[in-house]
Parts: C-alpha cells; structure tokens; sequence
C-alpha cells in the first residue's frame, strides 16, 4: 500500500476533511445570511450571482472527494444530438431514482461537468433546513422544502418553483419515492401497489404523485423540460457505493441513463399526471430488469459454448438433437427460462417471490412414481440480485441438470422421464454435466492456472448485481465455507465444479428451513 493510500485511510486525515468542510461551510453559511438579508430583497439578481458561487465552493468539496479523492467517475448514456443541444443550457426539472447512498452526490458529479453545480436544487425534507452548512446553505439558496402538510406543502411549490427558475439554467431534482430504497421500504411498498392496483415495482419504490402533479403545474414558460435519470452502481464491483468508500479513497463508477422529455408531454391533471409518473417508473423498473438480462444472454452464451464442446454425440442423437435451429430459437428465449435465480432468499423478499411469474412449484418424480416437491424460490433478489448458475436447465424438455434434486447429488442419477422440462441424467451424463459446470467457470475466467475454479473468482462472479449488503455477505461466506470444505479433497476438475455449485445450493436449502 503507497503513501497515498495509507493517507487517504487515515483518522487524523478525515478529521482534517471534516474540519475544513464544517468550518467553510459555515464561512460560507454565515456570508449567504449577509446577502439574504442585506441584498436580496433590492438585487434578486445579482444575489443568485452570488449564491452560485458560494453553493459551488460548498458543493465542490464532496465533489472533490468522489472524483480526485476517490477517483470515482460516471459513464452517462444519452442522446448526443439531446445532450449537445439542451444540457446545461437550459432550466430542467429532474426525476431521479433514490436507490444508493452516493447516487446524489454522483448526481452533483454530473453537474460539475455540466457546469451548473452551484445551481442544482431540490426537493427536501423541511429538517434538513435545520443542519449547519448544508442544510443552511440550501435555505439560503432557495432548495424546495416540504412541510408533509400538504396545504402548505402545495402553496411552497407553486412559489418556489417560480423564484428557482430565474437561476441560469437551475436543475430542480426530484427524488419521487420519497426516500432511499431499502429491502423493507421495497417490502411495503410492493404491499401498497398490491392493495392499491398500481403497478408493483421490483426495483424502485412507488413514487409519490401529489407533489409531482403540482410542480408540473409550474413548470412552464420557464422550465420546459423534464430529465429522467436512472443511476446504477455495478453490484459486482469491489467498492461498496457509500460516503465511506469514497472518503477512504476507494473508486466507484456511476452508470446514469438520461432521457429529456418535454414538459408539455406530461397531463396538467392531478390524475393524468399521476398516471404519466407510475407508467414513468413503470418504464425504469423494466429497463433496469432488461439491463440485467444483459448478464443472463451472456451466461447463457457461455453454457451453450460449454455444451456444445462436451456433448456426447450418441446422447445428442438418442436424447435431444440440438441443431441450430434449437440453438437460434434458445437464443430468443427469455434468459429466466435458463437460469433459475434461487439460490438465497430472506423473509424480506417474500413478496417478491408471491409476485414472481416463475413462482411455481416443481415436482420431480423418479421411476417409482416417489414425488419430491421443492420451490423455485424465486424471491431471490429478482431486482437484478442473483442472476447467475445457480440452477441451470434447458427447455423445451431437453437436458437439464439440477443441483437442487437431492439425487443430482449422489454419484448416480437415476433415469427419469421429462417432467417440467427437467431430465434426470443416468450415469453416462453425469461426467459430461461436470464438465460443463467447468467449463462454465473456465469461460468466465474463475478458475486458477489448473483449472479448478478459484475463490477469489467466483465470489465475484456469483454476487455480481447483489444490492442487498446483508444478502450478498451471506453467500460470500457460503462460498468461502463451500471452498473450505471442498479444497481438502481436490481430485478432479469437473467433480470439484459440480460439487461447488451443489454445495451452493444445499446453502440456500438452508435458507429456506431457517425463514
């Protein structure tokens, strides 16, 4: 570890941070008073001039630790012509998903380099007003707070929407769910669009309406566009998204999706407007859902590559001939049907595994008419949590391999005939379905220089776009367990890969007793 590094860790360092940014902070608190009283009511103007500036030295200061500090950066993906044409060049109404910790302060990055950071308002709760720098500053500088009186809370927005639109080229942020997104806050809200009829969303809260519908009310002449912003952070990634990765100087990376929508596009109806804003998150939730199938293709490419180069020909002619019209049509189907996400599940996620349309019990039988009945489990973190090999199958009623059936676990396999597109294999295909399990972690590059797949590989691997810290710890430590347990008995490669993943699994079958 550099100099540098040690430094950025340090105590005394991030004491030394604190005390900077408290005491400018209050420079700069007690200097917005001065102008607040003593300019604003004769040079409106001239005092928003000035405001930016001493917003800007305030809010530069988190900006610094995020992008020099840590060295943290965002990717936007945007239409360039739209990008070119309107931003920063004219007063926007911002909606923005609240799902992380750091998304608002990766939100002041973008404008930083937009240039309009000292201009950026929101949308805030009437006690933060009360907190010395910050909260202060955002009272000076005209920020929107709500009292949760709606009467109040109605006649503030109409007037503060006006005076926040003579700033140049101000953005006036929404976060429209209210507050962050947590497993338990996803829990009610999911319960409340049930009881409700709204649409029941996996990966935001439902957002709040009455204020919306007021504010676009508003918006206009002035403001005449409407910027919805998705901000992601990569689950797989080595840095946790919090205000302490970036003060102990370790990266992260923003991915935020931007769409301008003109304002005239949005219904002037409370009603009408309240529709446009759950069809809007709607929209966010399924693309966040369709990003995360991205993962799914590429899994399921690496699987078919894998079965393709250790299919037993005679199995292939006698069983399932998979020719390239069974590879093109496996390639067009949804990715869900491929990989069973259910592994883990806790308490918390039950609704979504009511809700799930893969909610559905499996009843494997043997040759002797014995039924065992276990659960998909879906609940498993389907808002773009486990998406990986934990239960691999192939449809349309061909080869299957199922870690989860306690006879997959033995050294033989009873033969079986299909039921719910899932094969029991015989002896003859057990080698091969190692071997495609190894061959699955040796494409994606999680095995060591043996070929053997490798801890410090497959944690990564196996809790890439995990959002739930509490989840994702349990299965790294599974995993650790599982590798504990099986690295004193290493022989062979294919064995060693399918006992992993069956390890895995009899884990999440330990889940599912518990809860």
């Amino acid at each position: 570890m550099g100099l540098v590094s040690v430094l950025k860790q340090s105590t005394m360092i991030h004491m030394i941070l604190a005390i900077i940014f408290f005491t400018s902070g209050l420079i700069i608190n007690f200097s917005q008073c001065l102008l607040y009283f003593g300019l604003r009511p004769f040079f409106r103007y001239f005092y928003r001039k000035i405001i930016y500036y001493l917003c800007y030295s305030l809010h530069c200061q988190l900006v610094f630790l995020a992008e020099w500090w840590s060295g943290s950066d965002i990717i936007i993906y945007v239409d360039k012509e739209t990008f070119e044409k309107y931003f920063a060049k004219e007063p926007a109404f911002v909606i923005m998903n609240h799902s992380y910790e750091l998304d608002w302060v990766m939100g002041w990055l973008l404008c930083e380099r937009l240039g309009i950071l000292g201009n950026t308002k929101a949308y805030v709760k009437k006690e933060i007003r009360y907190i010395p720098t910050l909260g202060w500053s955002w009272k000076f500088a005209d920020c929107l707070f709500l009292e949760r009186n709606w009467e109040q809370d109605k006649n503030t927005i109409g007037s503060q929407i006006k005076e926040i639109s003579n700033y140049t080229g101000a953005w006036l942020v929404l976060f429209a769910e209210g507050t962050r997104l947590t497993p338990e806050k996803l829990e009610a809200s999911q319960k409340f669009a049930k009881k409700s009829g709204l649409p029941i969303l996996k990966y935001h809260l439902i957002p709040r309406t009455k204020g919306f519908a007021e504010s676009v009310l508003h918006l206009e002449p002035k403001i005449r566009a409407i910027y919805d912003i998705q901000i992601e952070f990569k689950a797989d990634s080595p840095n946790k998204p919090t205000i302490t990765s970036i003060l102990y100087g370790k990266p992260v990376v923003a991915y935020m999706h931007i769409n301008r929508i003109p304002v005239e596009k949005v219904p002037k109806d409370e009603k009408g407007a309240a529709e446009w804003l759950h069809k809007l998150y709607e929209e966010k939730s399924l693309k966040c859902r369709s990003e995360n199938q991205q993962m799914d293709v590429q899994f399921q490419k690496v699987l078919k590559t894998c079965r393709n180069r250790y299919a037993d020909l005679k199995a292939v002619n006698a069983e399932d001939s998979i020719s390239m019209e069974d590879d093109s049509s496996e390639n067009n189907s949804n990715p869900e049907d491929v990989y069973d996400t259910s592994f883990y599940y806790r308490k918390n996620d039950r609704p979504s595994y009511n809700q799930s349309t893969n909610n559905q019990r499996y009843r494997n039988f043997n040759k002797n008419g014995g039924m065992n009945i276990y659960s998909s489990d879906h609940s498993i973190k389907e808002n773009r949590n486990f998406r990986n090999v934990k239960h691999i199958r192939k449809i349309n009623n061909r080869t299957s391999w199922n870690s989860r059936d306690s006879r997959n676990r033995k050294s033989g396999f009873s033969n079986g005939d299909t039921n719910n597109g899932n094969i029991y294999f015989n002896n003859n295909t057990n080698q091969e379905q190692a071997c495609i399990i190894q061959c699955f972690f040796n494409e994606l590059n999680a095995v060591d220089q043996k070929g053997f797949p490798k801890k410090e590989l497959v944690i990564p691997l196996m809790t890439r776009n995990i959002q739930d810290l509490e989840l994702k710890d349990f299965i790294e430590e599974s995993i650790i367990e599982c590798f504990h347990y099986l690295e004193s008995n290493k022989q062979e490669k294919c064995e060693f890969s399918q006992n992993l993943l069956i390890c895995l699994a009899e884990k999440g079958q330990q889940v599912n007793i518990l809860n």
